[in-house]
């Protein structure tokens, strides 16, 4: 029996962020991972490529990840897929307005401790 590979997109404008947070998913699982720079990358990755789950980063250029959230929200297939904003910007309320937004989760940056990874991977997609 062959089970089909979880897809996880990856959106964050930052490189080394990215693959930080890349290399702690390899070590979670035999994820499909899907990388985009910015939130219309996402939009565009999303459409070609519909995830499992979404990690957001929600300050970026081009396109922000809230208004790539928004949009993906309004497509039919996004709505039930888990979305994760990641944010530098982790201040008092930014947890309460990226769930209000349309996220299902929330992750401070760096993505430095595997464990709080592994806890949001978990949660959307089960155990690895």
């Amino acid at each position: 029996m062959t089970t089909t590979r979880k897809r996880i997109l990856v959106v964050e404008d930052n490189e080394d962020n990215r693959r930080i947070l890349v290399f702690r998913l390899r070590k979670i699982g035999d994820f499909e991972i899907v990388e985009a720079n910015n939130g219309a990358e996402a939009l565009a990755a999303f459409r070609e490529h519909p995830p499992d789950l979404v990690f957001m980063d929600l300050k970026m250029p081009v396109m922000d990840g809230w208004e790539a959230t928004r949009r993906i929200r309004e497509s039919e297939s996004g709505r039930r897929v888990p979305i994760v904003a990641i944010t530098a910007q982790a201040m008092a309320g930014d947890e309460q307005q990226a769930l209000a937004q349309g996220c299902d989760d929330y992750l401070a940056k760096p993505v430095v401790d595997a464990s709080l990874v592994r806890a949001k991977v978990e949660r959307f997609l089960g155990p690895s």
